[in-house]
């Protein structure tokens, strides 16, 4: 399944989720597959992009995708609501997904895609993109755990501090200071912190 980047229809079924997610959860915990479905199809592209930039292969991060959501389903009979976002608990699985991974040594690179762009598109702005997303890649893997994960849930999924607080286990504070550190870090990797910043929110 390609998961891609989050388009109209995945950014409507979030939304929609969100306004009525307590009631679907529940509704999931006692077997519905409506509303399984529904917390899948809200919830799917941001792990997979999540993912994604934790590891060096798309093919991977799909297959441990689908692992958190065979997760998400096993684990809904004893999920209990402590006031965290529900998508906090997905990223917990999805960190635990990448750190299994990495642990069992298994760690593949995937080189940037040779398929020729359509004729409606830009090749130079589609093979520049491609470029720019495998060196964020790369400067990410060279990261602490916590800085990678940071990074990406703040100005790629751009979660607010209190929520990347609540996946982390930390203050808001904290959080703070560490997206400091982590910012410093990978600028230096990068090059400059303008830079790190635009390669995170995908303005280059």
């Amino acid at each position: 399944m390609e998961y891609g980047e989050p388009g109209h229809t995945g950014q409507d079924a979030f939304r929609q989720t969100k306004s009525n997610e307590r009631e679907l959860i529940y509704q999931a915990q006692r077997g519905n597959k409506s509303a399984v479905s529904a917390l899948y199809e809200a919830y799917v592209r941001p792990i997979f992009r999540y993912i994604s930039y934790r590891v060096g292969s798309d093919a991977t991060a799909e297959d441990l995708t689908g692992e958190v959501f065979l997760r998400m389903v096993q684990g809904l009979p004893r999920y209990q609501d402590t006031g965290a976002p529900f998508g906090a608990w997905l990223y917990k699985i999805a960190a635990t997904q990448v750190a299994d991974y990495y642990r069992q040594g298994k760690r593949v690179s995937e080189p940037i895609s040779n398929e020729q762009p359509s004729d409606d598109t830009d090749p130079l702005g589609t093979l520049a993109k491609q470029e720019e997303r495998a060196k964020l890649r790369e400067a990410l893997q060279t990261l602490p755990e916590d800085y990678q994960t940071l990074l990406i849930l703040r100005f790629m999924q751009q979660l607010p501090h209190q929520e990347v607080a609540s996946i982390l286990d930390k203050s808001e504070a904290a959080i703070r200071v560490m997206q400091h550190r982590a910012l410093k870090a990978l600028a230096e990797r990068l090059g400059s912190s303008g830079k790190a910043r635009s390669y995170l929110r995908g303005e280059q």
